[in-house]
């Protein structure tokens, strides 16, 4: 490989940092020991600035190009963001309505292909394996229900928002070519 550029990050698909380059962990490091290293990352990634700065921390992160573009959010160097999980409310839900239509009639059908809830016919023997109940009749005398007969639901708990991943090591040269910026 050649030598690369200081502050180049790459992927790795074995688990430790090669010679001259560091995990991207967010870790701290010496200005003092590291000042060409400090010289083209600052403090964007943390740091005190006097005596540490830090490296990017890309665990459990993916990397996502600065700037902007038409119809695009601008993003910053070094900015963060995001979430593994998300709790939605319902306010967050587009507006959006379940109808519930029943028949006040007889059953006739013990099938919903077609048909609508309606008043239970049948009998159902508790010493029989299966149940001979209708439950439905045909869709044209339907009416909504109660819109209170539908509620609301879910527990309120945070639902995993992550894409498709495979896990690799990201890191940090640490020694290289000064990159010049011309």
């Amino acid at each position: 490989m050649l030598e690369p550029f200081m502050g180049m990050i790459a992927l790795f698909g074995f688990n430790f940092a090669p010679k001259g380059w560091m995990f991207c962990n967010g870790q701290l490091l010496s200005i003092a020991q590291n000042s060409a290293l400090f010289a083209l990352l600052g403090t964007t990634y943390g740091g005190d600035g006097q005596t540490t700065f830090a490296l990017p921390n890309l665990q459990s992160r993916v990397p996502l190009g600065m700037g902007t573009g038409p119809g695009l959010s601008n993003y910053q160097i070094g900015q963060t963001g995001g979430s593994e999980n998300v709790t939605m409310s319902t306010n967050q839900m587009p507006a959006h309505n379940h109808a519930l239509t029943g028949s006040g009639n007889a059953a006739t059908a013990n099938n919903i292909r077609g048909s609508v809830l309606a008043q239970p016919n049948g009998v159902a023997s508790p010493s029989e394996d299966t149940v001979a109940v209708n439950a439905y009749a045909p869709a044209g005398n339907a009416v909504v229900a109660d819109p209170s007969a539908i509620g609301l639901t879910g527990g309120n708990q945070p639902m995993p928002v992550m894409q498709p991943y495979l896990a690799m090591n990201y890191c940090i040269a640490v020694q290289g070519i000064f990159p010049s910026r011309n």
